[in-house]
This record gives structure tokens, C-alpha cells and sequence, in this order.
């Protein structure tokens, strides 16, 4: 496959930002296109998203999350399997400034292949994205939201000891009123709380 143009931030082609006992998180470059398109491609995946994802779309993703680590010190990183160097998908923190109410703000954020659910490495990965929030970046707060029927990452949230904020639930921006995907629920985690 061609490059469709990531383009990489000087010197950090292959840069790791955080480690936990089997991921690696790093930033995003041109090898990873074809496999998370691979992993976008799978129905289960995509259930509570709006479709597969091209390669333009995957570059043009992947040069977003470089260029908001560059201005932010965040985004979703790449999350790659320690033992077998592969792609699982991404796990990390994403600024948001995207007119809602609780906006601007930090989201802990997760997208995995389906083959590698179940065992734990949404946690893993989440748990250190949230260390690094509150430790290295001394957020106050992180939130996370998905789609109602998502009881699958609702439960990861939960999970990770957020609380979910019914009054801040709301219609996602990014799609049209009314779209099946719209309605968002919001979960919520003070640093005070973290690892309570």
C-alpha cells in the first residue's frame, strides 16, 4: 500500500510516550495505516461509529493525533503489542474543544480490534493514559462519552472509576440531528478520584 501522507513531527517517527506490561503507546506513522483500516473494517468495531475508515481518512487521523500531541502533550496514541510489534488500535487522551458544555476538556479514549477484547488491554491502556493526564499534565479532570447502547465501553468506564454525568449527556456535533449515533452519555473522573 502507498503512503496516503502521514506526515510525522520531526524526530518522532517512532516515538513511545507511555508503556504499560504489553502496550506500547506512541505516535503515528505510515505503517500503521493499513492495519487500522483492517480493524475499522470489522462490523463489531464500527457498531457505535460511523463506518469503516479509508486510508485518507486513517493519515489524515493520524497527522491530527501527532499535530494535537505537538500543541497538547495528548492525543489517541498508536497502541502497539509489546511481544508481536502489531497494531491493536489506539488508547489515549484527546483534547476536545467541540461545542458541548463540558467542552474544552480532555477525553480518555480507546478503539480496539475486536480480537483483543476481553483481555483487558482497554484497561491497561486507559489506566496509564489517565496516570499520565493527572500525573504529567495536571488535568483536574478527564471525562469520557460514547453511544447510549455502547454497554461494552460504558462498563470500561465505569470500570476505571467514572461516574457518569446524566445532565451532561448530550447529541454529538460531528453528526447530523437525529442520527442513530447522535445521543452521547458522559462519564466523569476528578483527579481527586482517581485510583480511589
Amino acid at each position: 500500500m502507498s503512503n496516503p501522507g502521514i506526515v510525522p513531527q520531526a524526530g518522532t517517527e517512532r516515538r513511545v510516550v507511555l508503556t504499560t506490561d504489553r502496550l506500547l503507546l506512541r505516535l503515528w506513522r505510515a505503517g500503521d495505516v493499513e492495519p487500522f483500516v483492517a480493524l475499522n473494517a470489522d462490523p463489531a468495531v464500527t457498531e457505535f461509529l460511523p463506518g469503516p475508515v479509508t486510508p485518507e481518512q486513517a493519515a489524515a487521523l493520524f497527522d491530527a493525533q501527532n499535530a494535537m500531541y505537538a500543541r497538547h502533550g495528548c492525543c489517541y496514541f498508536a497502541a502497539e503489542l509489546k511481544e508481536t510489534g502489531e497494531l491493536a488500535g489506539f488508547v489515549g487522551l484527546k483534547y476536545q474543544d467541540f461545542s458541548v458544555p463540558f467542552a474544552p476538556c480532555h477525553e480518555v479514549g480507546w478503539r480496539l480490534a475486536s480480537r483483543y477484547w476481553g483481555c483487558g488491554l482497554a484497561s491497561e491502556g486507559a489506566r496509564a493514559a489517565l496516570r499520565f493526564g493527572f500525573e504529567r499534565l495536571a488535568l483536574d479532570e478527564i471525562v469520557s462519552f460514547t453511544v447510549t447502547d455502547n454497554a461494552r465501553s460504558r462498563r470500561l468506564m465505569q470500570r476505571l472509576g467514572m461516574v457518569r454525568d446524566p445532565q451532561g449527556d448530550f447529541a454529538h456535533p460531528a453528526l447530523p440531528a437525529g442520527h442513530p449515533l447522535s445521543r452521547h452519555v458522559l462519564y466523569r473522573l476528578p483527579r481527586a478520584a482517581f485510583g480511589t
